[in-house]
């Protein structure tokens, strides 16, 4: 269990931390360096920041990367790199002036919402730096904040080095849909300040329901909560066409929605993110923003404009089409092996019950990978739920996902053929 932050610098303040066993496997070996160190340092999950099961780096030829949390769509960025020119002009801290009006133009048509590129749009270093500006902005240590589980790692992670107090809702998935019971849900939204949703969902692909959207809204208004809408995966929608939950009257003036370049364009190298949201919102977020990490690289500002306006709807939809179709297939394959996976209305995952098979997600996945040569993301990764789970990705290329999927079914025939060993019989001691 994970000491208060008041104990940890005594035991660090009075060198007694270099002694422990705890201390020195968590700090791997920088016992003697934790007192210069601030809070957020001390504070952050570093066990989790390194787990190579949610940051895996497999260069190996022969290893099957089932586990990709982005796409690449190199037919249509190929050329995007020659559209780099120069400014003549200084970028302000917030970003150039045409990416936040293309951000604004794409956001209010996917919405029916109106956006004021000058006052209601932020450019960040990627997603995972529009989370940061929000979580410097609105949390401070001892935050309530609610989230769903499963999520993103990058969610958990960020709110764990704020010492914020994260409050988890559970859901489940059901005919695409990511799906919660309300009473956990208000109970974890009252005394909150913030909520911390993402839709599509990572890992499951899980879209919310628009009656649930509405109960979101609703309580968010109620108890006065901000939303944090993650949209990194909107352009992944198969079964609807957008969120509403930004025009909704309950949450017009509460959401602030973050997206970026990597997931919907296929440009992840390019680390270009953007916050909208109400100007008092994205305002407060511009000044955390300009003092911790400003200034996204012009070059990658100008490629994400171009991308923005190359890989537009009519050229996604096809790609998209695609990416549907690939969806079937995974899962017919994966329930051809007696795997049970979750249907997705959204994304590119597929988040896959393995405990029947005898082994936690975790075991799975490391199994499969020395095994096979096939990485797939273990569930404990996402939150506590997941310790069952699997995350499959089929953002690959169709050759290699089918040979990974392959991989995959001859470990799973493995696992089953696997005897039993047999029950020894109990002693009874003679009377």
């Amino acid at each position: 269990m994970k000491l208060p932050l008041f104990c940890t610098k005594l035991l660090i303040r009075t060198r007694i931390a270099r002694y422990l066993p705890s201390f020195r496997r968590s700090s791997h070996g920088a016992s003697d360096y934790l007192h210069y160190f601030a809070d957020r340092v001390l504070s952050a999950p570093l066990d989790a920041m390194l787990d190579e099961g949610a940051f895996p780096d497999i260069q190996t030829p022969d290893t099957i990367h089932l586990a990709m949390s982005s796409p690449r769509f190199d037919s249509l960025t190929a050329g995007i790199v020659r559209s780099v020119v120069m400014p003549r002009q200084s970028v302000p801290p917030q970003g150039m002036t045409e990416l936040r009006m293309e951000i604004a133009h794409q956001h209010a048509h996917a919405h029916q919402v109106s956006v004021d590129a000058a006052d209601e749009v932020l450019i960040t270093h990627g997603a995972t730096g529009a989370f940061g500006t929000i979580l410097d902005t609105f949390v401070n240590p001892g935050t309530n904040v609610c989230v769903f589980d499963p999520t993103s790692p990058m969610f958990t992670i960020g709110l764990k080095s704020r010492r914020a107090r994260i409050l988890t809702v559970p859901t489940w998935m059901e005919e695409g849909r990511t799906r919660f019971h309300l009473g956990p849900f208000v109970k974890a939204m009252k005394g909150a300040k913030l909520l911390v949703l993402a839709d599509p969902s990572n890992p499951t692909g899980g879209c919310l329901a628009p009656e649930d959207l509405e109960q979101i809204a609703w309580w968010a208004r109620h108890y006065d909560v901000l939303i944090y809408l993650d949209e990194s995966l909107s352009r992944f929608r198969y079964d609807e066409q957008s969120n509403h939950l930004p025009k909704l009257p309950d949450a017009s003036n509460r959401v602030i929605v973050g997206n970026s370049i990597s997931k919907g364009h296929g440009l992840s190298s390019l680390r270009v993110g953007w916050l909208v949201g109400h100007r008092h919102l994205i305002r407060a977020c511009s000044v955390t923003s300009a003092l911790t990490n400003p200034f996204v690289p012009i070059p990658c500002q100008q490629m994400a404009l171009a991308a923005m306006r190359t890989v537009n709807d009519e050229a996604f939809d096809t790609l998209r089409q695609g990416f549907a179709s690939r969806r079937r297939y995974v899962y017919e394959r994966l329930t051809s092996m007696g795997l049970q996976p979750a249907w997705p209305s959204g994304g590119f995952f597929f988040w896959v019950p393995v405990s029947p098979l005898g082994k936690t997600g975790r075991e799975f996945a490391q199994s499969l990978l020395e095994e096979k040569r096939v990485l797939v993301g273990p569930g404990d990764v996402f939150g506590a739920s997941g310790s069952k789970f699997i995350r499959i990705s089929y953002a690959i290329e169709e050759g290699r996902l089918r040979e990974g999927l392959s991989r995959i079914g001859e470990y799973v025939n493995e696992l089953r053929r696997v005897p039993e060993m047999p029950r020894q019989p109990e002693l009874v001691e003679a009377a």
